[in-house]
């Protein structure tokens, strides 16, 4: 409680400097701690790291699509910040599709520009579908999150944007319509929304909505680059913001039961100052009492830590849990977020991504409703010169502990041309879980989809293929995107999809796998990585083992049991009726039939 309270402290004194600086200052500052990178952790004797080999099969897997998000000589902050992916089986084949969430143009283009939706085909190979699914200009895109609001076994999308919100409601058809409106998302204002997640708060077994918003943004009020009231970074004339421009507050919309949704934000306790920039939205039973919380990553501002009163109310704990700034009591530019029981305890952690020249953070759970910053303790305090995004806790040597996959990029592609030692395409980053509470640099021996250089923004992570491998999707600025696979070695594993009795994916749902005395945990989720969507069925790494015991607490709080599940496959449990299919594991990826 010491802790939490001096990082309270801590955390006020730095709101009330803020307060104080000058508009121009701030203005021409992101916030970051300074840091330099700690010395590279060497391996202890006799331990011996895994083999990795990402690589980059985006060409061949047929996604061409480039992602546009304003001009190259980058006028205004809403330029910057990119866009997210997100991964769902619209079309219920049992293969994970892709959906790009496409920005703007500030100048007039040839065409209107849209998202991109992609078919999974099988074998890593993808078919845009966007026309065919009826899908349009939507607007300035910016993150989103995917769950099936009415409970009718299709799953449905959420488009944060720059301007007006766009919920896209799947047909069972395989096309989408817009029906913003007629959900009641639809605000008269236009408003700059960024990440968001699907949660069902009250438990009443419809999913609710959590979006973040980032900057009440008007570019007409905006100082532009070179301007005589213009900022700067590093002597660079650049975009101004986030600092010195107005905050914003969280929302969120309670689901009536039919699809319908209300703002709920000020009666449930959601409602902050416009003071903060929200970014990533990141839900999860962070104190194992069965109720889901939710996280909020700030660019700039404290971060948000929102704990589930369990009365259809929230109580807003960042600074008090040791969430919303880090152990020097600093507030940080947070973009990504992604949570996994690193660390075995039956507890889940968050790690979240920083701005350059400072640390990204990895929180420990301690188990009491507080958390502790291990970022260096865990060897995790390196390549502070990069700009750091989307963010994965995965598997990818299927040891049974989570590993950790970071993608970079500037915010400036001008940036190169100033000759501050920094560049605009910069390349990934990989940790792999030693077991021990630490982790180890692969970045430089992931191989070439590691170490190839983009600009990239939102991450997804999912087994496309059906391998029992997990494969990342990445945006990348002002090209396509890149799917990584990881041709390295690997040990057994479990994917399993839960669904509630309604057959819709169980968002909330609490996994356990337990093999030779073992126990892991994660959690079927909406949102997180960086204002991105992964999938919902859950990976689970099983090292030599061939069996695992599973159970799953329900989003209502049931728990079930399933023992002796054979490993390499994938499996359908729902509720109250079990283990409904089983699927083996197979190098071309399998199509089933909807």
């Amino acid at each position: 409680m010491r802790r939490a309270m001096l990082a309270a402290g801590a955390g006020f004194g730095i709101l009330l400097c803020l307060s104080v600086v000058p508009a121009r200052k701030a203005l021409s500052q992101m916030a970051s701690s300074g840091a330099t990178d700690q010395p590279v952790r060497p391996l202890p004797p006799g331990m011996k790291a895994p083999v990795a080999d990402f690589r980059d099969v985006a060409p061949a897997a047929g996604l061409t699509a480039v992602t546009i998000s304003g001009e190259l000589d980058q006028t205004y902050v809403v330029e910057n910040t990119g866009t997210g992916v997100a991964v769902l089986d619209y079309d219920n084949d049992g293969l994970p599709d892709i959906f790009l969430v496409q920005g703007d143009r500030l100048k007039p283009g040839p065409t209107p520009l849209t998202p991109h939706l992609y078919r999974n085909l099988g074998g890593l190979r993808f078919e845009d579908v966007t026309e065919k699914a009826g899908i349009g200009h939507t607007g300035w895109g910016q993150g989103v999150c995917a769950g099936d609001i009415d409970n009718d076994g299709h799953v449905d999308l959420f488009i944060g944007q720059w301007g007006h919100n766009v919920l896209l409601h799947n047909q069972g058809d395989g096309t989408f319509r817009d029906e913003t409106r007629e959900r009641g998302l639809y605000r008269s204002e236009p408003r700059w929304s960024t990440g968001c997640a699907f949660i069902d708060y009250d438990r009443d077994g419809y999913l609710d909505l959590v979006v973040a918003n980032y900057i009440d943004f008007n570019a007409q009020e905006t100082p532009r680059p070179r301007d005589s009231s213009g900022c700067n970074w590093k002597g660079i004339p650049v975009p101004c913001g986030p600092r010195g421009l107005k905050g914003e507050t969280m929302t969120l919309y309670h689901n009536d039961g039919h699809g319908h949704f209300t703002d709920v934000t000020k009666q449930a306790g959601v409602e902050t100052p416009r003071e903060y920039y929200g970014f990533t939205v990141l839900t999860g039973d962070f104190d194992n009492d069965g109720w889901p919380d939710f996280y909020v990553t700030c660019d700039s501002t404290p971060s948000l830590f929102f704990h589930n009163k369990r009365n259809g109310t929230f109580e807003e704990m960042g600074l008090l849990s040791n969430l919303a700034v880090n152990e020097d009591g600093r507030e940080q530019a947070g973009m990504g977020a992604t949570a996994a029981d690193y660390d075995g305890d039956g507890y889940l952690d968050i790690f979240k991504t920083n701005f350059s020249s400072d640390t990204n953070t990895l929180y420990r759970n301690l188990h009491d409703g507080t958390f502790a910053d291990m970022t260096s303790a865990a060897g995790l305090a390196n390549h502070t010169q990069y700009v750091k995004w989307g963010t994965a806790f995965l598997d990818f040597d299927n040891d049974g502990w989570k590993d950790l996959f970071i993608a970079d990029g500037h915010v400036y592609p001008f940036v190169e041309q100033y000759k501050v030692g920094e560049e605009f395409k910069q390349p990934r980053q990989l940790f792999w879980n030693r077991g021990d509470g630490q982790f180890f640099d692969m970045s430089a021996t992931g191989g070439p989809g590691i170490t190839a250089k983009h600009s990239s923004r939102g991450i997804a992570v999912a087994d496309f293929d059906n391998d029992g491998s997990m494969e990342i999707v990445a945006v990348n600025l002002f090209e396509p995107p890149s799917l990584l696979k990881n041709y390295g070695p690997r040990g057994s594993s479990l994917l399993i999809r839960a669904v509630t009795a309604t057959g819709r994916d169980a968002v909330g749902a609490r996994i356990a796998v337990t093999a030779q005395g073992r126990k892991q945990i994660d959690e079927v989720r909406s949102g997180g990585y960086h204002i991105s969507q992964g999938d919902f069925r859950v990976h689970f790494g099983l090292g030599r083992e061939t069996k695992a015991d599973v159970s799953i607490r329900w989003p209502q709080g049931k728990s079930e049991n399933y023992p002796g599940v054979s490993a390499n496959q994938w499996i359908v449990v729902r509720e109250g009726r079990g283990i409904v299919e089983r699927h083996p594991f197979t190098a071309g990826g399998a199509r089933r039939e909807p």
